[in-house]
């Protein structure tokens, strides 16, 4: 499986914070936000990664993040020209993705569970067709919408819908198999001009093959994708960290998923032990 982050939006809902810099490379507590939904591919066990990225960051991008090799995973680089909407990360990506199956993330998309590697590997494994989640929101209207069955099953998904018939939203993490090149190529713009990945998701529900999974207490999942949210995640970090918790450290997670040695974790710390998160990979053992 490969994997995609899909950080190509400008943030204008961030203006002016991100007219220097693009929303995916602000800080959220302690890191860069594209930090963690890279962290969630490499929980995943995922080694090659695709990030879609606006046009004229390469350099900030391949400044923070290289070629993945100190991280024991491959990083390749793509630009999303014109903001076509999610399931366009699909069509840009679909050279990487050749033959294999994917799973995409959102590089505004935060996710954390103690077992959260566990959770993943899980769906990971699931059989042909499509594997997304369920997520538990107050209100649900700004996102896509998922509805379930008496047995749990998912009978409908409505994007951003008036007058939503569950509580249960799709966060911005998706697997598909092979099937799903085809499928987003075929994808007709939305009212809004978009590719909708919610279009995607349909197509696998009319297939039978849409797998929903819903979350189970304990998993935090943040959408920092206004000032307010992106305040909330960095103080929500804060506090798990706090408590002995450390989210998105890419360096601890692919020494965990075995993709490099703890001297190079060591390595890396030296390099930042004038900071909290070098001091901290030196204490890993």
């Amino acid at each position: 499986m490969k994997g995609i982050v899909l950080a190509a939006g400008r943030g204008t809902r961030l203006y002016p914070m991100t007219k220097p810099v693009c929303k995916p490379l602000l800080p959220v507590y302690d890191k860069p936000m594209i930090y963690y939904p890279i962290s969630t591919l490499i929980q995943a066990g995922i080694r090659e990664i695709l990030v879609i990225i606006p046009p004229g960051e390469e350099r900030p991008f391949g400044e923070l993040l290289g070629d993945g090799s100190h991280l024991g995973i491959k990083i390749e680089y793509a630009v999303q020209k014109v903001a076509r909407g999610i399931a366009d990360a699909l069509v840009i990506g679909h050279d990487f993705i050749e033959d294999e199956s994917v799973c995409l993330v959102l590089g505004d998309n935060i996710f954390h569970s103690h077992n959260m590697d566990e959770v993943l590997l899980k769906v990971k494994e699931q059989p042909a067709g499509a594997a997304v989640f369920g997520y538990y929101v107050d209100d649900p209207r700004p996102f896509g919408v998922v509805e379930f069955d008496d047995e749990g099953n998912a009978v409908s998904i409505e994007e951003k819908p008036a007058n939503p018939r569950s509580n249960y939203i799709i966060p911005g993490l998706y697997f598909y198999d092979n099937q799903v090149v085809n499928i987003a190529r075929s994808l007709k713009p939305s009212k809004r001009g978009e590719l909708e990945i919610t279009d995607v998701n349909l197509e696998y529900l009319r297939r039978g093959q849409l797998h929903v999974y819903p979350f189970e207490r304990g998993l935090t999942w943040m959408d920092a994708g206004s000032a307010d949210s992106v305040l909330d995640a960095a103080e929500t970090i804060k506090a798990l960290q706090r408590s002995g918790s450390y989210v998105g450290c890419l360096e601890e997670i692919a020494w965990r998923q075995g993709f490099i040695d703890i001297d190079r974790v060591h390595e890396i710390g030296e390099s930042l032990k004038m900071t909290n998160y070098g001091q901290y990979l030196l204490k890993l053992r």
